[in-house]
């Protein structure tokens, strides 16, 4: 079976598929147009982000078995073309949850803490302790939309807190010892804190809206480590200004690009984000640990293999 690698991995992909049989290639320059003209022998395609896999790649690739993203997001394929053509997808959402959920616990008590703030403020010669007062977690109710693994792995971690979690998720039936199913309606009449763990889709784009954010019972702080057009950049920072939003921790924005230079100043809200002291912005780095690298990739392996091992 030929595989072909369209992004740099953690190379035990390659050495554990090359040790069974499978004859594993590279190409992580190539453009879609060039791609398109090389795919067609290739049984397997392993992915992260560069690449969309549409509908005319996968028509293109006409031995195509599957597709393995090493991640937990598939937004970047085309899902009803790849049941259409017979083609398998893989993701990986088990080898990057715990990192995920640490980072949201960090990000969570850094936020509701001033810690970042209130250190900078330290090395600029500043000693501001009325100012900094934090905020504890204790008696308050803890919001998760989307109990999927990376939800599930932030209402365990929850657990050590003297705290409630409650979830919304489309598919019933998903409550465990440490987090109760509720209503997104319910959800929004009782949390202090919502953190999102959702893919993008059509139902989930700009679910964090104006009309969320003013449905929201409680001043509630946001966290959003999903994927940035989950939120409407707008909206958010409207929230902040009036004071619904007490704060906002974000490792994704609407507005990502590998890099922000100049992005800033291009948009007001944006600006505005990476400006107040009530919001900490990290770059798409939850999940991204040294731990989670080779756990994505060992994901991905062990599902080749369990599905075209034999």
């Amino acid at each position: 079976m030929k595989i072909l690698q369209l992004d740099k991995n953690h190379p035990l992909i390659e050495e554990q598929l090359s040790a069974k049989g499978f004859n594993v290639d590279a190409d992580f320059t190539s453009s879609y147009s060039r791609l398109l003209q090389i795919i067609a022998p290739y049984d397997g395609i392993i992915i992260r982000s560069r690449v969309p896999m549409d509908r005319n790649f996968i028509r293109q690739a006409r031995n195509l078995k599957f597709i393995a993203r090493v991640g937990a997001g598939l937004e970047n394929i085309d899902l009803e073309a790849a049941a259409e053509f017979g083609v398998a997808v893989i993701s990986s959402p088990e080898g990057n949850r715990d990192a995920v959920a640490e980072h949201v616990l960090g990000m969570l008590l850094v936020l509701t803490n001033r810690l970042f703030i209130s250190a900078e403020e330290v090395k600029q010669g500043f000693w501001k302790r009325e100012e900094n007062r934090g905020d504890e977690l204790a008696g308050k109710t803890f919001g998760i939309i989307g109990y999927g693994h990376m939800g599930k792995a932030v209402a365990k971690r929850l657990a050590g807190f003297s705290l409630k979690t409650v979830f919304h998720d489309i598919l019933p039936d998903l409550a465990d010892e440490f987090a109760t199913q509720v209503s997104l309606k319910e959800l929004m009449r009782t949390a202090d804190i919502v953190s999102l763990h959702i893919p993008l889709t059509d139902q989930t784009h700009y679910l964090v809206d104006e009309d969320f954010v003013n449905g929201m019972a409680k001043e509630f702080y946001l966290i959003n480590a999903s994927r940035g057009k989950n939120v409407k950049t707008k909206a958010l920072v409207h929230g902040l200004k009036n004071g619904k939003v007490r704060g906002a921790a974000l490792d994704v924005l609407e507005f990502e690009k590998p890099s922000f230079e100049n992005l800033g100043s291009e948009n007001e809200d944006l600006e505005y984000l990476l400006q107040s002291n009530k919001v900490i912005v990290t770059p798409h780095i939850a999940g991204w640990t040294h731990q989670s690298k080779e756990k994505l990739a060992q994901v991905i392996v062990d599902k080749i293999l369990a599905k075209f091992g034999s």
